[in-house]
């Protein structure tokens, strides 16, 4: 599904600009990832807490797959700066 989108996408920038050439990729190589994703610019927050803060992607994923055994309620991952505006609210 995610192709077709892909390619509808292209078709519509043709359509705009004939001489773009269309670009339709499936999946996208590791290195092609987001810069950010690698940025230590994530949280992982709960419904009660910021439970961890300045961590990679990854480092995010690992920390919530670890909560979440612990039973940490309400898990999520978001950036820093979101965090930060949750943290304020309380």
């Amino acid at each position: 599904m995610a192709v077709k989108k892909k390619e509808k996408q292209a078709q519509a920038q043709n359509s705009q600009d004939e001489s773009a050439p269309a670009v339709v990729e499936e999946n996208a190589p590791a290195e092609d990832f987001p810069a950010e994703l690698r940025e230590a610019v994530w949280s992982v927050v709960s419904f009660d807490k910021c439970e961890a803060s300045n961590l990679t992607y990854a480092e995010a994923e690992q920390k919530l797959t670890e909560l979440e055994a612990q039973k940490v309620s309400g898990l999520c991952i978001v950036t820093d700066e979101t965090a930060a505006r949750i943290a304020g609210k309380n």
